[in-house]
Order: C-alpha cells, then structure tokens, then sequence
C-alpha cells in the first residue's frame, strides 16, 4: 500500500503538467512512447510473441498511431499506416512461416493497432478545441472509478463477480465504483463551472452522470479483458514501471474502454457546450 501511494504522489503531478501545461506534441510523443512499452508488456512481456522483429514492428506502429491522432487524425493516412503494419507483418510471416506463425500475427495486430488505437483516444481529446478543459474526463471517471470500487469492495465486498478471473473483485465494489465515477464527475463539473462559464461555456450535469455512469461499466469490463489474458499467460503483473502498480497496462487497462467511449460522448453529447 506505501508504495502504492508513493508511486501515486509522483506520478499524477507529472500526468497532471503533460496533460495540462506540456506542448501537446510533446504530450503525444510521451503518451506513443509509453504505449510502445505498453505493446512491448503485452507481447513479450507475456511470452505471447518472443520474436523480437514482431515486437519491435508493433512498438513502432504504436507510436505513429498516437502521432497520427496528434496530427488530425486523418482517415487516409490511418489507411496507409494500417497497410505498412501488415505489410511488414505478413512479410515476417512468408519469410518464417513455421516460426512466425499466423496467431502471432494477429497478437501483434491487436497489440500493434488495437490497444494503441483506443488509448490514443487521449490524445484526440487533448486535441479538440476544448482539450485541455476535457482531457482530465477520462481519468476521472476511470480513477475514480477505481477507487470507490477497492475501497467498497474493501469494506463491503461479499459478493465475487468474476472469481475465475479476478478473485478480488466483487459485486459491491462494482457498484461502489459505479457510483463513484458519477459523483466524480459531478464534482468534476462542479470544479470546472466558473471557469467555464467565464468562457461562456456551461456544464450539464445530466451527461456529467451519464459519463461517469457508462464509462464506469465499460472500465470493469475493459479490466477484465486484461486480467483474463493475465490469468492465460500464467503472470501476475504486465510490468514493474510502476512500483505497486505493475505496469502500464496493470494501470490503464480500464482506460482501453473508458477513453474512447468519453471521445464518442464528447463529440456526441458534449459535457461542455
């Protein structure tokens, strides 16, 4: 727990200054670089894909997923960069078909654009007009999500919700974080109402809730595709960048569903108007 709590004091500051104070292409090269070492965690950590080209093409792939969400996100060069990752990938595969095998190909994708994708999803936000005001939503609702569900679970948990798959996880933890991730973002909305309002813009509580109510749910659920593969591989942690976190996957597991799901919400139903 001390170290836990140690590891927290020092690195929410520096989230904090990327996120809200640092150049957002530096922001961008940062968060790329730390989903390479994600993808790197995933694959070799795991011993799902011990062949070192493979890796290496996909810690690249990642990187140039979160620049290209920094540079506009534009839909023909996310076409082209998709090409050039199979391209390279299937390359490996007919040069060693019996080592490199289809399977590994497909885990390297998943690794390589997938997780990349969806986490990128931060970056998108810290780039619309109003990132800088939105770009803490996620985190909010994932942390605090988090955090009522262990201290719930903690004090009332009874109940295992998926015990083959994460025995401390219970039913009542869920629904403690559930609850947390809303009156977070309440607070949230509450925080950031008279600066906004001096920019003439408002906050609506009702999709304040509704994002921390939906992006709770998608957070348990993104956790768990990330334990399962945890509890597959036979590992404890994906990493030990972070000490009493693991690594970072171990930490932003659940930030896989809640990130995109808070971009839809902010381009479909926008907390800020």
């Amino acid at each position: 727990m001390k170290t836990r709590i140690i590891t927290a004091a020092v690195t929410i500051p520096l989230l904090l200054l990327l996120l809200l104070v640092a150049d957002k292409l530096i922001a961008a090269i940062v968060w790329g670089l730390l989903l390479a070492v994600a993808v790197y965690e995933l694959l070799f950590g795991t011993g799902l894909v011990r062949e070192p080209r493979l890796v290496i093409y996909s810690c690249v792939m990642a990187v140039a997923v979160t620049l290209w969400s920094y540079f506009g996100a534009v839909h023909a060069y996310l076409i082209l960069l998709v090409m050039l990752f199979l391209f390279a990938l299937f390359g490996e595969m007919m040069h060693a078909h019996v080592k490199v095998t289809f399977d590994k190909i497909c885990m390297c994708f998943v690794a390589g654009f997938v997780v990349p994708f969806m986490l990128s999803s931060l970056i998108r936000i810290l780039t619309m007009k109003i990132g800088r005001f939105v770009i803490l939503i996620p985190f909010v609702v994932a942390f605090g999500s988090d955090a009522g569900a262990y201290f719930a679970g903690y004090f009332f948990g009874k109940h295992k919700m998926a015990p083959v798959l994460s025995q401390h996880k219970t039913v009542e933890g869920a629904i403690g974080g559930v609850i947390s991730a809303v009156v977070c973002m309440i607070l949230y909305g509450l925080v950031m109402d008279l600066p906004i309002k001096a920019l003439n813009f408002s906050v609506n509580y009702l999709y304040a809730a509704i994002y921390g109510l939906a992006g709770a749910l998608v957070g348990i659920f993104g956790d768990l595709c990330f334990s399962v593969i945890k509890r597959q591989t036979g590992i404890k942690d994906y990493g030990k960048l972070l000490p009493g976190h693991g690594g970072i996957l171990d930490r932003f597991d659940s930030m896989m569903m809640v990130g995109p799901l808070m971009e839809v919400l902010l381009l479909l139903i926008p907390v800020i108007s």
